[in-house]
C-alpha cells in the first residue's frame, strides 16, 4: 500500500526572555513594588509614575474665603474678577479714607490738646460793635478783672484778632464788672453768648455758650486750628445794672 508523504511542518517560533523580564535592581513602585531601572518615569509592571509630584504649596488665607477661594473664568480666567475685586476694595478703602478723614484728624487734635500743656496768646487787635462811654473793648483784655467791656444792650458783640493762626485750644470769660461780691451785682452780666471762631481760610466755627451768673473765671472749650479772629456777641444777660459787663477774655494756644 502506498504511503503518502507527510506536510511539511514549519518549526515553531521559540521565544526568547526579554530585558524586562530579567531581573532588574532599582527602587521599587510605590504601588506594586516592582523593581525598576533608575531613570524610570513609569512602572514597568503597573505604569505607575515614579517621579514624586511636588508638595502643592498652601493656599494664603485670603484665598479661603470667597470669591477667591474659587476660581471663576470670565473671558478664559479667574484673575479678571479678582483685578476688579481688588480695584473695589481700593477704591472703597480711599472713599473712606477721604471721609472720614476730618474725625480722625479731630480726634487727633483732640489728643494733642490734652497731652500738650497750653499756653495764653494776647490778640493784636479788639473792636466793638458798641460800647459804653468809659468801657471800651480794650478793657476786655487788659488783664485785670475789676475793669470791664460795657455792651449797651443784648446783640452787641466784641472782636479779637490775632497776627498769626493758631490752635485755640480754650478761652477764660469772667463775667461782672468785679470779682467783689457787691460790685459784680451792680451790673447786668453775659450768661449766654455765641462764640465764632474764623479761621485763616474764611471758615467761621460757631459755638453756644452758656456761662454761669457768678464772679470768677469760666473755662470754655474750643478745639479749633488756624484762628486768626474771635467773636462773642451777647445773646442774654442777667441782672438790672444799666449796661452789660465783661470783664476779662484770655485766649490759650496750643
Amino acid at each position: 500500500m502506498a504511503v503518502q508523504p507527510a506536510k511539511p511542518v514549519a518549526p515553531r517560533p521559540v521565544v526568547r526572555p526579554s530585558a524586562a523580564d530579567e531581573a532588574q535592581v532599582g527602587p521599587p513602585c510605590p504601588r506594586c513594588g516592582t523593581p525598576n531601572r533608575p531613570g524610570r518615569k513609569f512602572c514597568r509592571r503597573c505604569a505607575e509614575p515614579l517621579t514624586p509630584a511636588e508638595p502643592v504649596a498652601a493656599l494664603p488665607w485670603w484665598r479661603t474665603r470667597w470669591p477667591f477661594r474659587r476660581r471663576v473664568r470670565i473671558g478664559g480666567s479667574g484673575n479678571t474678577l479678582r483685578r476688579i475685586i481688588a480695584i473695589l476694595v481700593v477704591a472703597a478703602l480711599v472713599i473712606a479714607g477721604v471721609l472720614l478723614y476730618p474725625a480722625g484728624r479731630n480726634i487727633y487734635e483732640d489728643v494733642l490738646d490734652k497731652l500738650r500743656n497750653a499756653s495764653a496768646i494776647t490778640p493784636t487787635g479788639y473792636s466793638a460793635s458798641a460800647a459804653v462811654e468809659g468801657h471800651p473793648a480794650a478793657l476786655a483784655v487788659d488783664g485785670l478783672t475789676n475793669t470791664y467791656w460795657g455792651a449797651p444792650q443784648v446783640g452787641d458783640s466784641i472782636d479779637f484778632s490775632f497776627a498769626r493762626p493758631f490752635r485755640l485750644v480754650d478761652i477764660i470769660v469772667h463775667t461782672g464788672a468785679s470779682t467783689d461780691p457787691q460790685e459784680f451785682q451792680k451790673e447786668a452780666r453775659p450768661i449766654s453768648l455765641d462764640l465764632r471762631m474764623t479761621t485763616s481760610e474764611g471758615k467761621v466755627h460757631e459755638q453756644k455758650v452758656t456761662l454761669n451768673d457768678k464772679a470768677g473765671p469760666q473755662t470754655v472749650l474750643t478745639g479749633v486750628s488756624d484762628v486768626v479772629k474771635v467773636t462773642l456777641v451777647v445773646r442774654a444777660a442777667a441782672g438790672t445794672g444799666p449796661h452789660i459787663a465783661l470783664a476779662e477774655v484770655e485766649f490759650f494756644k496750643r
